[in-house]
């Protein structure tokens, strides 16, 4: 085989502390949106499978929730075990960091990376917000000497700036492997999960800052007829206070979100939706065994 026809596969975990920016770097990654993104913590509660294909090369990007300290409910415990797995099971690990604040919480993610002595790459995000450039000069060679990773890439994933160059500095660090998904395959994920992921995404950013964490969205009805998806959500909450907060005066809150969500979701299935919103109370839901396999949130 000549040097020109070695073929790369690498499984790559995105990780980091949460509102950091994992989910949007994946898609800038990827070039597709996959993973929803909301400013707010812990929008992302899957491991969520994205792939990028080229001729010769195959990237299978695991997005993570973010890992998080001081928070002990059934959920947070398994937000942080799906980000751990994920990280042990990649070929190599990008680690994204904000290039303005560094946190306890990236520390102990820092000194999980150490443990596993797996090549990691600093994305070194949001650099866009810092004028003059020289001054991340201390900061690049300070991460270099506390964590040694084999690369830092300062960038901006919402701007999609410099991930052009993360992307070869990945393909170049990825073991020889042949492509282990099909050419046109994004994710591994149904488009049920899918649908439920676009509409949770809508009241993240809707609802006010402590509510979406009380809140998991699930599909009830899921169906195809010729150009046309009917679909039927369940919004889950944790207690009576909360449905009515979702649902809004007169119920404008809860068609807001529902007028959203179906413009996401007729994105992203390019056919037309009829989609249905409920709202429906699980008592602590998020401290829950049973409720999170229910939901699916206690896969790794």
């Amino acid at each position: 085989m000549t040097a020109a026809s070695v073929h790369k596969f690498a499984t790559i975990a995105v990780v980091g502390r949460p509102n950091v920016g994992k989910s949007t770097l994946l898609n800038a990654l990827i070039g597709y949106k996959l993973c929803i993104t909301a400013s707010k913590p812990q929008t992302t509660r899957h491991r969520l499978l994205g792939v990028l294909t080229r001729p010769d090369a195959q990237l299978a990007f695991l997005d993570t929730p973010g890992m998080h300290r001081g928070q002990t409910r059934a959920l947070n415990r398994a937000l942080n075990r799906t980000a751990k797995a994920a990280a042990d099971e990649a070929d190599l690990n990008v680690w994204v960091l904000d290039a303005l604040r560094h946190t306890e919480e990236d520390e102990a993610v820092g000194a999980l990376l150490k443990q596993q002595n797996k090549p990691v790459v600093i994305a070194l995000n949001k650099v866009d917000r810092i004028a003059d450039k020289t001054h991340l000069l201390p900061l690049l060679a300070e991460l270099q000497q506390r964590y040694m990773p084999v690369a830092i890439v300062p960038l901006s994933a919402l701007k999609n700036k410099g991930v052009d160059n993360l992307r070869d500095r990945l393909i170049e660090l990825a073991p020889h492997g042949e492509a282990q998904f099909e050419e046109d395959e994004i994710t591994d994920r149904s488009e049920k999960f899918l649908a439920a992921e676009r509409v949770r995404e809508q009241v993240v950013r809707l609802l006010r800052d402590e509510l979406p964490f009380s809140t998991t969205v699930e599909i009830e009805n899921f169906k195809r007829e010729g150009n046309l998806l009917r679909l039927g959500v369940i919004i889950w909450v944790e207690r009576e206070g909360q449905k009515a907060i979702v649902i809004g005066k007169g119920g404008a809150q809860l068609k807001t979100i529902g007028m959203q969500a179906r413009q996401s979701l007729e994105g992203l299935f390019a056919c037309k939706v009829h989609l249905e919103t409920w709202v429906r109370v699980r008592e602590n839901w998020s401290d829950d065994e049973r409720a999170l396999q229910r939901f699916g949130l206690d896969q790794i």
